[in-house]
């Protein structure tokens, strides 16, 4: 587990998945799958404190890798997540290098920093000294910047060059409405999506971006991306149920024929 900050760094393909169910048996299965991380959605899906803490918690016995998305971009929502014990955080909406900055100085300990205290599920319980604490914080913590406005694909640059920011994960869905767009396939997405990779080439950052499916994924591996979270544990169980429906119902129309 402790090792998906340098994999990550290194440029490995990384999978991984949304988990919108607040529960820590959907965290229990999802380990079994093979998956390199999960994120859990603290921005869209009904988490609150406990639920993530106890999802964290389930993660971080199996050996699994879990970001989780911040509702906001507010050093508090940081803190509790990487207390709880998350191996990163994904921050939504950031479109400027001055929220750069103090997103990753809310993610780490120093000065007018991350809030230290030695009896988190993080720190080991007491268990881990201040040194301890301290090296493990600069070798694991993940910090992913997401871009989802033209004005962060802008700042794209000075956000991937920002000291504590680990990645650049590419919206599309929000880049493509804010674009004024309808669907994630216009030339104008691809452009932007263009433009944030040269941001983390030149930075040496992990790039990462939402994809429904493995075949959009291989599709939009000419960027660059090494980091997927792909779509989630409810479209897959959907898809899944789906496919049985039909498949059973169509049981009926072969038996009349």
């Amino acid at each position: 587990m402790g090792q998906f900050k340098a994999r990550m760094a290194a440029g490995e393909m990384l999978a991984g998945t949304f988990v919108k169910t607040p529960a820590i048996e959907m965290v229990e299965v999802l380990a079994l799958s093979g998956l390199d991380f999960l994120c859990l959605d603290g921005e869209h899906a009904p988490f609150d404190r406990g639920r993530i803490d106890a999802c964290l918690a389930m993660g971080g016995a199996l050996g699994l890798p879990c970001l989780v998305r911040v509702p906001e971009a507010t050093p508090v929502a940081v803190l509790q997540a990487l207390d709880a014990g998350a191996t990163g955080v994904v921050v939504p909406h950031v479109d400027s290098a001055e929220k750069a900055a103090a997103i990753a100085k809310a993610a780490h300990f120093g000065h007018g920093g991350r809030g230290f205290a030695g009896s988190t599920r993080w720190a080991g319980y007491a268990t881990q000294s201040m040194g301890e604490v301290l090296a493990r914080s600069r070798e694991e913590t993940v910090v992913l910047a997401q871009i989802e406005e033209p004005e962060g694909v802008a700042a794209s640059a000075e956000i991937a060059a920002t000291a504590g920011i680990d990645g650049l994960f590419v919206g599309p869905a929000d880049l493509s409405v804010a674009l004024g767009k309808t669907d994630q396939a216009s030339p104008e997405l691809m452009a932007q999506i263009e433009q944030v990779a040269a941001s983390a080439k030149a930075a040496g950052k992990a790039f990462a971006t939402f994809v429904p499916n493995v075949a959009k994924a291989q599709e939009w591996r000419r960027f660059g991306f090494s980091l997927f979270f792909v779509a989630s544990e409810h479209a897959w169980m959907l898809k899944g149920a789906k496919e049985t429906a039909a498949g059973i119902k169509s049981l009926s129309d072969a038996s009349e024929a």
